[in-house]
């Protein structure tokens, strides 16, 4: 055996070297690396972001089959029992905060007289409850997007229903009424453990089977070849996720809205979409619910 030197505090002493052939060093690198991944794995879960597959024939687009599960949790990412002969869109906003074109998208939905959903974070409902309030008095759901847009797929089951239930306890403390039990994920990341969190709390997970790049408000795109986009992958039964921020979407809402409304479509509640009402709003601190 080949004898190696060394100095160990100062004192003078020898380790042996065991030859290893390459053979054996490769399947020892590779148990290795598999049982590195195993772990890396197996804390990562099976976290992923939500995606769909566009149509251009306006058909509703296929649940990929990797994604089949999500019903069993109670998600939902289209009205795939929407009849042909009743054409429905169903209009969701993630909100976070307030730039002036949040409340521009409230003027056309109201203008319509359309329904919506806005999945919200704290941040909306500390600085701006007045406009969360004109959001529930006209008649538009305001749910659950957690409290401070985290990455839900990495906590605990504790963690998780405490992003939530801070939100809502926050919307109920503000406005005297229960929070509509709808979710959203932040970035649309989830995994079945997190959806299992979501059924588990009582909440039903909305995802989308529309939606485009409208969230970098230092990016924003070209309002004309937007709307042909939304209005060339429509399809009934549509959970169409636009970003009220976004300075386009405001500026092309209501031509949106028109032309849908010339095609037949109407605007339905996620209510409707999972077959199941909004809870008892209950009673206001002061005896009468602020919501309306």
């Amino acid at each position: 055996m080949k004898k190696k030197s060394c100095l160990t505090s100062g004192i003078h002493s020898t380790v042996s070297l065991p030859q290893v052939p390459l053979a054996r060093a490769v399947l020892l690198f590779t148990a290795v690396l598999l049982l590195f991944t195993a772990v890396v794995s197996a804390k990562e879960g099976d976290a992923m972001g939500w995606y769909f597959k566009k149509t251009d024939d306006h058909s509703l687009p296929p649940l990929d089959q990797n994604l089949s599960y999500i019903t069993q949790y109670d998600g939902y990412y289209a009205d795939t029992d929407a009849d042909g002969d009743d054409r429905v869109i169903y209009l969701t906003f993630d909100a976070g905060y307030e730039n002036g074109n949040v409340a521009k998208i409230l003027d056309v939905l109201k203008k319509h007289q359309a329904p919506a959903a806005f999945f919200v974070l704290s941040h909306l409902i500390e600085a701006e409850p007045e406009l969360v309030r004109r959001m529930t008095e006209e008649g538009h759901l305001v749910c659950n997007h957690s409290a401070n847009h985290k990455d839900m797929t990495t906590l605990s089951e504790t963690e998780f229903t405490e992003e939530l239930t801070k939100l809502s306890n926050l919307y109920h403390d503000t406005f005297g009424c229960d929070m509509p039990m709808y979710y959203r994920p932040p970035e649309g990341k989830f995994s079945k453990t997190s959806l299992g969190y979501a059924k588990k709390a009582g909440y039903k997970t909305i995802f989308w089977s529309l939606a485009y790049p409208d969230w970098d408000n230092n990016k924003q795109p070209d309002p004309a070849a937007s709307k042909e986009k939304l209005l060339a992958h429509t399809h009934n039964g549509m959970v169409l996720l636009l970003h009220p921020t976004s300075a386009t979407n405001a500026a092309i809402l209501d031509d949106l809205m028109c032309a849908w409304e010339k095609d037949g479509y109407r605007f339905g509640t996620l209510d409707e979409l999972t077959a199941s009402p909004s809870p008892d709003p209950g009673t206001a601190k002061e005896g009468e619910c602020t919501c309306g």
